[in-house]
């Protein structure tokens, strides 16, 4: 009780009420924007964290990263275009339901479905907390390094059909972040005699570039869409939090499936709305309704993505460990006001956990209230031109960049990410890769270090329980990817003889 009233006045401020409402509002109408998403503003707003507090900080990020894929829902449904990535699969029900004049109805579906997601991963969290606190101690500099290699691995193995490009690309963040001082012998690493590349390369210069600037580029080229707006009947807010209650068992399976797999660095929202979309078909009694306009769709979808950022703080809280790109922005503002992620911070500081988790809980809040009186307004935000949002984005990103240290040089290396971010997504290459080499190679390399010193046999590095348990999920992981291939390999070989 005590540490939940310190968690209460931590966040029982002017200036941390107005982060989560700024945050939270602004990541709606993010999430409404096709082509923006969550990713780009908390890369744009990131430079301006550093100068505020840290629960101030991470509450108006959290707002965003929490609150986007509430708007995202807005386009998925209305025009067939997801407002942000992992709502994709809103799409299959959600605009054919609006076809059918239902557009409100399948609306209400997914704030209340998103509104119940993140309420049941909350809750969930805040009652494994206490657990999570004794735990988290046992993990040592070795049992870190395992998890940071588990985690990358999990983050290449989860880009099917892709797994080759995401493993490059995760050495190439894991090279970046290798460029500068080394902090222990104090050796020059790949800087080649030139005096800006001694400080390293900075996460938050790469993070603008491969995320906001690139974003910008493919808005420059877009052509801007000629977006009709549907009409959409009204219904009472009391009538839309009912309309769940009928799908009360997809909501809370999907719920859990999101809350799984957040906790599983590398799976995330996309993982946890396919298991959840495939059950609520596989348990339908119409499952070929599914993809026409089926109501079940929109709720495990919606459930499922947004019970996952409350379950995705824990690898990063508990560990340091971020499970994706934002969750990896995040962890350079702990860093910034030298609050570090780990064992220590569920020992130590608990009340600064659980406050952040009750920042979650009030943005749900507001969002949802915000959402079902101003669905109407934030539908208009969607005609608002691609060369218009490209350019602002891209002059709020140049600034960004350069209040960091008022470097050009600086600017002139994100724009050059911005180029390279820009060619991945025109040839569908995925970009959080390097952002989580970056994040967790640093991880892996210090650890490591820190772990040798008390290694004098191989076997010492796993003699532990957990870190026994960490390399035996990475050989596993390994085993089934390698099965895989070898499988898939095998199926094409004997295609052309079936043929």
């Amino acid at each position: 009780m005590d540490i939940l009233l310190s968690s209460i006045e931590l966040i029982a401020r002017w200036d941390v009420m107005a982060a989560l409402l700024i945050g939270s509002i602004g990541g709606v109408i993010v999430g409404g924007l096709p082509g923006v998403g969550a990713a780009v503003a908390i890369a744009i707003v990131l430079p301006v964290t550093f100068s505020l507090e840290p629960i101030v900080g991470l509450t108006a990020l959290l707002g965003i990263y929490g609150s986007s894929m509430f708007g995202g829902a807005i386009p998925a449904i209305l025009v067939n275009t997801p407002g942000t990535p992992v709502n994709a699969l809103t799409t299959y029900d959600g605009y054919p339901m609006t076809q059918r004049g239902e557009g409100r109805r399948a609306l209400s579906l997914a704030y209340s479905a998103s509104f119940f997601g993140a309420l049941f991963s909350i809750a969930a969290l805040m009652v494994l907390a206490p657990v999570l606190a004794k735990v988290a101690p046992m993990f040592g500099a070795r049992e870190i390094f395992l998890a940071a290699l588990l985690g990358i691995l999990l983050v290449i193995i989860t880009h099917r059909g892709q797994v080759l490009a995401a493993a490059m690309l995760s050495c190439v963040g894991i090279f970046l972040q290798t460029i500068g001082i080394e902090p222990t012998a104090y050796t020059q690493r790949y800087t080649f005699g030139m005096g800006w590349l001694q400080s390293g390369i900075d996460l938050i210069v790469v993070v603008l570039g491969l995320f906001a600037i690139s974003q910008a580029l493919i808005l420059f080229m877009d052509k801007d869409k000629a977006i009709t707006l549907p009409h959409v009947e009204k219904v009472g807010f009391f009538a839309q939090m009912k309309d769940l209650w009928v799908y009360r068992r997809i909501a809370a399976v999907g719920s859990a499936f999101g809350v799984i797999c957040g906790m599983i660095p590398g799976v995330g929202e996309f993982m946890s709305q396919f298991m959840s979309y495939s059950y609520a078909q596989r348990t339908s009694k119409t499952p070929e309704r599914f993809g026409k306009g089926n109501p079940e769709g929109i709720v495990a979808s919606e459930a499922a993505n947004n019970s996952v950022p409350a379950a995705a703080m824990i690898p990063l809280l508990a560990l340091g460990i971020p499970g994706e790109e934002l969750t990896a922005m995040m962890l350079a503002v702990f860093y910034v006001h030298n609050v570090i992620p780990g064992p220590q911070l569920f020992a130590q500081q608990m009340d600064f956990v659980i406050a952040l988790y009750l920042c979650l809980l009030l943005l749900n809040i507001i969002v949802v209230i915000f959402l079902f009186f101003a669905t109407d307004t934030l539908m208009k935000a969607m005609t608002i031109p691609n060369r218009f949002l490209g350019m602002m984005i891209l002059t709020f990103s140049l600034i960004g960049v350069y209040s960091l240290r008022n470097s050009l040089t600086d600017v002139a290396i994100a724009s050059g990410f911005g180029v390279f971010g820009f060619i991945l997504k025109r040839l569908d290459y995925p970009t959080s890769p390097i952002i989580l080499g970056i994040v967790l190679g640093k991880l892996m390399e210090d650890k490591l270090r820190t772990a040798m010193a008390r290694v004098r046999e191989p076997w010492d590095f796993i003699d532990r329980p957990i870190a026994f348990i960490l390399f035996s999920m990475i050989l596993i992981a390994v085993i089934v990817q390698a099965w895989t291939v070898w499988k898939s390999w095998r199926a094409e070989e004997k295609s052309p003889k079936d043929a």
